[in-house]
């Protein structure tokens, strides 16, 4: 299950370019928080702490808790994360806020386990078509990623949406006959043909002899 984490947060005040600016100077990140029947409110997180969360997450969905003075704690999900194209920092995070006791909607990555027969022992390629899944939960059955073990498949084995096992509490929303896994047959290359014509000879062109009797002088003639 995705893990809970608390993340202190303040709200913000000051917008724009220039407050940017200003939160970056002292350590700090903006973001807004939105949902659960509540006007999008601007807020700002400590850089150091956020960069911490993201770096120790074992996958994309991030449930956090913010801790607001002179408010009760909000759960939310982190549902986007701006970096700067230049270095990767931190610009600017989304924060969906949810309730225990609330269905939420995420896309969780498909991960493959082990070794596919038909890969392993006749050559084959396993294709993953789905990445992630579509699922519905509550807020404490959210999972981290979803593991897929192929190692049963053989060459034109699939695995269908129906087919995966999911977490107790878990639903997906996508079509139970979809392909998420399959092995591909090995690619064979073509042998050239037999019949193929061979290389011709080049033409060798023999020197032209020379006439021994054209080059020779004419018989001088006796004298009476």
């Amino acid at each position: 299950m995705a893990k809970q984490v608390k993340l202190t947060a303040e709200r913000r005040t000051a917008l724009g370019r220039s407050a940017v600016r200003k939160l970056k100077a002292i350590g700090a990140v903006p973001a807004v928080i939105y949902g659960a029947k509540h006007k999008p409110e601007p807020l700002q997180v400590s850089r150091r702490e956020i960069n911490s969360i993201l770096s120790h997450a074992a996958g994309e969905n991030i449930l956090v808790e913010l801790e607001m003075a002179g408010v009760a704690n909000r759960l939310a999900l982190v549902q986007e994360v701006q970096h700067s194209p230049i270095g990767g920092d931190v610009l600017h995070i989304d924060f969906h806020a949810v309730s225990m006791d609330e269905m939420i909607e995420a896309d969780i990555p498909l991960e493959p386990t082990g070794i596919a027969n038909g890969v392993k022992n006749f050559g084959g390629l396993l294709e993953q078509n789905l990445r992630t899944l579509a699922i519905e939960c509550l807020p404490r059955d959210l999972p981290d990623l979803i593991k897929v073990d192929v190692s049963a498949l053989n060459v034109g084995d699939a695995i269908h949406v129906r087919e995966i096992p999911l977490p107790e509490g878990v639903t997906t929303r996508i079509p139970a006959d979809l392909t998420a896994f399959s092995v591909l047959a090995p690619t064979v290359e073509e042998e050239p043909s037999a019949t193929a014509e061979a290389p011709t000879a080049p033409e060798v062109i023999k020197e032209k002899k020379e006439d021994p009797e054209a080059g020779a002088a004419p018989a001088a003639k006796d004298k009476k």
